[in-house]
């Protein structure tokens, strides 16, 4: 067996627009009264800006606790953290806080607060004025995909599980903190909404460029979200720090693979993107303009569905041709079972989403929830094996009951 990687392993280069902060870990130890074991011993990590490192290991193994220690929320035994240049051990703990975003199971939000007060309650600490903190929420709130107008002024418990965690990363992100931390953040809710919940994460990290460091104990969420993996063993060793394509093909020791678990070349399928395949555009046309003008371009294309996008180019549904012939305008209609994905999602959930709505393809979203083209089944599996390329009469075609 290779050697356990651990600091040595390089992260990926971040984006030119990064707007994180890099992270040094240096010789962490947290020990508590009256135990043998220290719960966090020596640890060193290197944490480059822009990029997302996910802490996994099995249960109490130290990876919360590490967590805690970067905003001191734990207040590390010895050692440094140094967060772009300053150790923050030496600085003040509320201050400190202020500029590090985090987000935990269900957003933490106080439920006697609005949606809007929950978001704009740290710029109003840091002295913000009225009219900067409302225009932050507005914005943070379009960012995670929530109508200002329609949520502002609810409370908590008005929200869905996946809607309450949106608002706790948009309070997150209220003062344009450097650094993400995130503990669990989206353990409490279903697995359609964890992914979405995942989706809209990758879509804002590739927005901000923030440093995201996230402890999770699913290592498909790990492998999904995190440009590198710190896989830790008791007392927050690691036992190997790398990217997911590395450790799921050259795995540093037996405990990595027990982690893994079997199926490590299934998940495999996780490190390949719908951003990586070849979209087909289709035919598209805008609620309100004339439904003959859609049905001919669609014709000319050889489509036999149109979608229909809203006024901000977002996918309202599939539209059949034979039902827009009878349509003098677009209509607004929304399918709420539209099937649809984001860029960053994997080829794993396109196929799933896809056999789950028995339809023959899935429309793909960009930033904002655009419309970006869409993916069809043969294209998928023509790019799992490239001897035999996508047919040219592929068509997104959801099956019969598909389409409104």
């Amino acid at each position: 067996m290779p050697e356990p990687t651990t600091t040595e392993s390089v992260a990926p280069g971040p984006a030119s627009s990064a707007t994180g902060a890099s992270i040094q870990l240096q010789q962490v130890t947290k020990r508590y009264p009256g135990q043998q074991r220290p719960a966090v011993d020596s640890v060193d990590i290197d944490i480059q800006a822009g990029e997302i490192l996910v802490l996994v290991g099995p249960s109490g193994c130290g990876k919360t606790t590490t967590l805690k220690m970067i905003n001191r929320l734990i207040e590390p035994t010895s050692g440094s953290i140094v967060l772009d240049g300053e150790d923050v051990t030496r600085k003040n703990a509320d201050e400190l806080r202020r500029g590090i975003g985090y987000v935990i199971q269900a957003g933490g939000l106080f439920p006697h607060m609005t949606v809007a007060a929950n978001v704009g309650i740290v710029p109003g600490m840091l002295g913000w004025d009225k009219a900067r903190i409302e225009a932050r929420v507005e914005e943070l709130l379009d960012l995670v995909g929530l109508d200002p107008e329609t949520y502002r002024n609810r409370y908590p418990r008005e929200l869905s599980g996946g809607q309450q965690q949106r608002v706790g990363v948009a309070r997150a992100l209220a003062a344009d903190p450097p650094v993400l931390l995130m503990d669990e953040p989206f353990g409490a809710v279903d697995p359609i909404t964890r992914q979405r919940l995942q989706d809209e994460l990758l879509n804002i990290q590739e927005e901000l460029g923030k440093t995201i460091v996230m402890v999770t104990h699913d290592f498909d969420e790990a492998v999904k979200l995190g440009d590198r993996i710190a896989i830790l063993d008791v007392g927050a060793r690691i036992v190997q720090l790398d990217t997911p394509e590395v450790i799921l093909t050259n795995p540093a020791d037996d405990f990595v693979v027990d982690f893994v678990g079997k199926g490590a070349a299934l998940k495999t399928l996780d490190l390949t993107r719908v951003s990586d395949v070849e979209l087909r555009t289709g035919t598209t046309a805008t609620v309100g303009t004339p439904a003959a003008d859609a049905v001919a371009r669609a014709r000319a294309a050889g489509d036999d569905y149109v979608v229909v996008l809203d006024a901000r180019d977002r996918p309202l549904r599939w539209h059949r041709l034979e039902e827009l012939e009878r349509e003098d305008t677009i209509g607004g209609q929304v399918d709420e079972d539209l099937p649809t994905l984001a860029r960053r999602a994997t080829l794993n959930e396109a196929l799933d989403t896809m056999l789950t709505a028995s339809q023959n393809g899935v429309i793909v979203t960009g930033r904002r929830d655009t419309y970006a083209g869409y993916l069809t089944v043969d294209a998928v599996m023509s790019f799992m094996t490239p001897s035999s390329g996508p047919r040219a009469e592929d068509n997104p075609a959801p099956s019969a009951g598909g389409a409104s």
